[in-house]
């Protein structure tokens, strides 16, 4: 007689769960960095050029934040 086992979908059912929590959780890194980047590149520039786009000093975190996730 022979036997076999498909090992690969025990793991993968295992490990089903999870799928969503890592999804989440790249895509929240994700999100986080785009508002790093957003506010570092905003902060380095001089008051004239935030002027030129239409911005001041105060509002760069409210320009990051909606750059990175939308609201």
């Amino acid at each position: 007689m022979a036997y076999t086992n498909d090992i690969r979908n025990a793991a993968t059912a295992s490990f089903a769960p999870f799928g969503g929590l890592f999804k989440a959780l790249a895509e929240r890194v994700a999100r986080y960095r785009v508002y790093r980047e957003t506010l570092l590149e905003l902060s380095g520039l001089d008051d004239r050029d935030l002027s030129d786009l239409g911005l001041s000093r105060a509002s760069i975190k409210a320009v990051a934040y909606e750059a990175a996730y939308g609201n």
